[in-house]
């Protein structure tokens, strides 16, 4: 007979929404939201303003808290935090933009997020729920 898992209450999941979003919007200002210059190269071209170890320690920061969410069942959570953490905090960190094109990135941002969180939450409640070899787990 296979086990099932209580379904948690949706106060809960309120709860691990919040918590996600509050590290989403944390990890972003951690990470890239002192970070506002662009880096002009000998060359004349430009890159940034973030470096690639922000952009990853920002994704294994936002990892830990939707494995924490997913592997609980708080699936909604772990997407619609993160999601709504990371668009939130894009906003508020391009908004600054006169030409309005943040619009763009923010867009890009939110269903990005929104794609890999999805994703990314299915398979670690899927893991979680059967075990790495298959087998429910106990």
């Amino acid at each position: 007979m296979e086990r099932q898992l209580p379904n948690p209450k949706p106060v809960h999941h309120l709860l691990a929404t919040l918590l996600t979003t509050g590290v989403a919007m944390a990890a972003w200002a951690g990470w890239l939201g002192w970070d506002q210059r662009y880096d002009t190269q000998p060359d004349g071209t430009t890159s940034g303003p973030y470096e690639a170890w922000q952009v990853v320690g920002l994704v294994l920061t936002l990892l830990v808290s939707v494995y924490w969410a997913a592997s609980r069942r708080y699936n909604y959570g772990a997407v619609l935090g993160t999601t709504a953490g990371l668009t939130v905090a894009a906003f508020y960190d391009w908004s600054d933009d006169a030409s309005g094109l943040f619009v763009v990135g923010v867009g890009m941002v939110m269903m990005g997020s929104l794609g890999v969180t999805t994703a990314l939450s299915a398979v670690i409640a899927s893991l979680r729920r059967e075990g790495p070899s298959g087998v429910p787990a106990a």
